[in-house]
């Protein structure tokens, strides 16, 4: 099959985003992978699911992104032989996406070196696989020895400093394997799965309503973006369009959780060089945005505001008032702190060439969201395939080319910028009307897909139905999926101290990746 033919060969399914469904056969589902790397098109997520109860085996679903919208394909797998083509040497993201499918479902990719496990540590035994529709997920086991190999590096006068998985800040668990020289880093090894707490598990329990909260909680600094994902899915499939004012709503949610998070990443970026003043200026400014949201919409990091089929919030004219009177102060703010920036030597010299991936290595790898822009990956949904509000809109995207720390700090400062100007658009051209549509019901067997842009990069959602408006099979998608291997490039040559820098200019999901 030839990669042009999927829209005419293929199931559009429902809903605002261009996306297309189809069952293929092992040698198609690799020939189509391997057009669409020629092509410059790239893996989204991997993820499968039990179909025994279906007298189908099992199933690996693999949603890619060309140049026409995502193309997902679906590749039976029998119970007998749960093995499918290995994809990790066309998108070397997948690698870690396959062993997290081998850990849960027992599905394998031919053909390939690394068989390491990469979720269940030594939470379970390898014969069991949590996702089987066949396994008690109140299940304990007795905690194994964990045997995992990291690679080693060898030579005169290298050697290891493990890091984590437990930090010295409140912040999520992640172990680092450095390898380096005196203390330029050689090279990074990752090894995460210390939050998994069996959220696609305890989706398979719930039917669509109740997922909606659920969803909001996949990574919380990010629930706007997982929350209006979710509920795109769950719209798909049950044909269910929102009101027009409850899309210009979401998106002012949306952008607000991206500006709060930019702003919080430039103190802490601020801090980990030393300037304590930048740390807690824009935290003043966060905290300014996450009351804001509070007083407006009523929760801080405004979880359960999007809900399938709209919001569960408005914005009346004094609120509106309120969010401009807000950003005047905020924009007069940033401007100053950008200039200090700007300016400060200390700043700029920690900042510069720091951390770099070049384009060339950001596209072999598959970098996206906010890093890949920072390294000249043009990519942003809200302006490629934008639904509505931003069909309407016209998204200025901030990429730069040096991909190094201070360019990542610079779109971070830029799409804040834009963030604030397209809240202002949206409540200027703010349509009257409801704020919700009432769900119906989703046909059993049915496949329905969220993808939103939210602060780090593009989110997914893909939601299996199953009988009754029950979830059979919810598999969310972060984009650190694709950038945390891209942080063990970022860090060789660099000096092990400014590995906390770098670290925190992508910012990336732990939660996200640790379903």
């Amino acid at each position: 099959m030839r990669l042009d033919e999927f829209p005419t060969k293929f199931a559009k399914l429902s809903g605002p985003m261009p996306v297309w469904h189809g069952t293929v056969d092992a040698a198609q589902l690799r020939s189509l992978c391997e057009q669409v790397e020629r092509g410059g098109g790239k893996l989204l997520a991997l993820w499968g699911s039990d179909e025994l109860a279906r007298d189908a085996g099992y199933a690996v679903h693999i949603s890619l992104v060309t140049a026409l919208g995502m193309l997902c394909l679906t590749l039976p797998v029998s119970a007998e032989h749960p093995a499918y083509p290995d994809i990790s040497d066309l998108f070397p993201a997948a690698n870690r996406m396959q062993r997290t499918l081998a850990d849960l479902l027992g599905l394998y990719a031919s053909g390939v070196d690394d068989h390491r496990k990469w979720l269940r540590h030594g939470s379970w035994p390898g014969s069991v696989h949590p996702l089987r529709k066949n396994f008690d997920g109140s299940t304990v086991f007795p905690t194994e020895t964990d045997a995992y190999h990291f690679v080693t590096v060898s030579g005169d006068g290298v050697h290891e400093i493990p890091v984590g998985p437990v930090h010295a800040g409140t912040i999520e668990p992640g172990h680092f394997r450095f390898s380096v020289i005196g203390e330029r880093v050689l090279r990074l090894e990752e090894r995460l799965g210390y939050l998994h707490k069996g959220i696609e598990k305890r989706f398979e329990s719930m039917t669509l309503a109740q997922g909606a909260k659920l969803a909001g909680r996949v990574s919380g600094d990010s629930t706007v973006a997982y929350a209006w994902a979710y509920a795109q899915a769950v719209e798909s499939v049950t044909g269910t369009t929102p009101p027009p004012r409850a899309a210009a709503l979401r998106a002012v949610l949306l952008e607000l959780e991206r500006i709060h998070n930019h702003l919080g990443d430039l103190g802490y970026l601020g801090n980990d060089v030393a300037l304590a003043f930048g740390f807690a200026q824009f935290w003043i400014l966060k905290e300014d945005v996450l009351r804001l949201n509070n007083e407006l919409f009523g929760h801080r990091y405004l979880m359960d505001r999007i809900v399938p089929g709209g919001v569960a919030c408005d914005l009346d004219s004094k609120g509106r008032e309120r969010i401009l009177q807000v950003f005047g102060h905020l924009e007069q703010e940033i401007h100053t702190l950008k200039d200090i920036y700007d300016e400060h030597a200390g700043v700029q010299d920690r900042f510069l060439t720091t951390g770099r991936v070049t384009p060339d290595l950001a596209a072999q790898l598959g970098l996206t969201g906010l890093p890949g822009r920072a390294s000249s990956q043009a990519w942003d949904l809200r302006a490629q395939f934008p639904c509505e509000p931003y069909d309407k809109l016209d998204v200025r995207m901030a990429t730069h080319r040096n991909g190094d720390v201070a360019a990542r700090v610079t779109v971070r400062f830029e799409e804040v910028q834009e963030s604030i100007r397209l809240i202002r658009q949206i409540m200027d051209q703010m349509p009257a009307g409801e704020l919700c549509a009432s769900i119906g019901n989703a046909p059993e067997n049915t496949l329905g897909i969220g993808w939103v842009e939210g602060w780090r990069g593009e989110i997914m959602v893909a939601l299996h139905t199953g009988k009754d408006n029950a979830i059979h099979r919810l598999h969310p998608h972060d984009p650190s999926w694709q950038n945390w291997p891209l942080l063990e490039h970022a860090i060789i040559g660099n000096i092990v101290p400014d590995f906390p820098l770098i670290n925190k200019s992508f910012n990336l999901s732990y939660a996200g990746v640790d379903l």
